[in-house]
């Protein structure tokens, strides 16, 4: 029975390892969201803009699930990450297009033993993303858009071989895209909604193992009502799947399925400063650590 619980807990621990880094957008850390999009995201602006933003991201996780099951076994896991982002928008041939770069930073701090490691933690500068989104649909008289985005991610961030999971860098490369449509449903609704698609290359030394894993895909959703032209709040859905990966050779079965919220509030305090606050939590996990709290901060410069 012991055996069993610790093979369980350990399998865990990996599936964990995805929720860790997904930089939330990136927003994004942990969904298996590799970059989860904001409302509004996907509403581009005119050529010759420059954007640049900074992000605050806290959440805590004192749970974890095996196929749908709670671990017997306790678990927490806190992050702490931040995220610089420059954006340049262009107009190339009549498509706008724009050309960015994300340098995440934070903390990871497992604050249970779990599985093989003890309470331990890690910090730096994670791995950088590049990228760039197209607009092949941009119709403002219409109010729909139409955005294709490829991002890498580039594996130069701090990591720990020893840490595994527990790290802001993954030791491996990553391609990630995104397709998504804008509409608006009247004067003051707008729907986003965007689909992800995640490739990944090979991590050579996870806790002194090779670790591969599978495509893996997101739907997210954001209903935004315009509040006035400087501010509106959103409630925000977002679905993650796939991703199942391979530890030295033997399958984890750690197939990622979760579900989560999150409302925000967003408002240009000046004409070119926006703040936006945002707030949610996972609804369900079928792998991994469950997130039980998450807040998000956000402060965005056009220039």
């Amino acid at each position: 029975m012991r055996s069993t619980l610790k093979k369980t807990t350990f399998k865990s621990l990996i599936k964990a390892s995805a929720l860790l880094i997904s930089t939330t957008l990136l927003p994004g850390v942990a969904q298996s969201v590799e970059i989860a999009t904001d409302p509004g995201d996907y509403t581009p602006l005119p050529g010759g803009v420059n954007l640049g933003i900074l992000y605050g991201q806290y959440a805590t996780r004192d749970a974890a699930y095996a196929d749908g099951d709670r671990i017997p076994a306790e678990a927490g896991l806190d992050t702490t990450i931040g995220l610089a982002r420059l954006v340049h928008y262009m107009d190339i041939g009549g498509i706008i297009v724009d050309p960015q770069i994300i340098i995440p930073f934070g903390k990871v701090e497992l604050t249970e033993p779990f599985g093989p490691l003890q309470s331990t933690s890690e910090s730096g500068v994670g791995d950088p993303i590049i990228g760039a989104t197209a607009w092949v649909l941009n119709n403002p008289d219409d109010q729909q858009w139409v955005g294709l985005s490829a991002f890498a991610s580039v594996p130069v961030g701090q990591y720990d071989e020893d840490k595994g999971p527990v790290n802001v860098g993954e030791n491996r490369w990553k391609g990630i895209f995104q397709a998504a449509y804008v509409k608006h449903l009247g004067n003051s609704v707008v729907l986003d909604l965007i689909a992800e698609y995640s490739v990944y290359g090979d991590n050579d030394d996870f806790l002194g193992f090779k670790r591969e894993q599978e495509d893996a895909q997101s739907l997210q959703g954001h209903l935004r009502y315009l509040l006035s032209k400087q501010s509106h709040v959103a409630l925000s859905y977002y679905h993650s799947f796939g991703g199942e990966t391979t530890v030295g050779g033997q399958d984890q079965d750690d197939r990622v399925n979760t579900n989560r919220w999150l409302a925000t509030y967003a408002t240009f305090v000046d004409p070119t400063v926006q703040l936006q606050v945002q707030a949610g939590q996972d609804i369900s996990v079928e792998n991994g650590f469950e997130e039980d709290t998450r807040v998000n901060i956000r402060v965005l410069k056009v220039f």
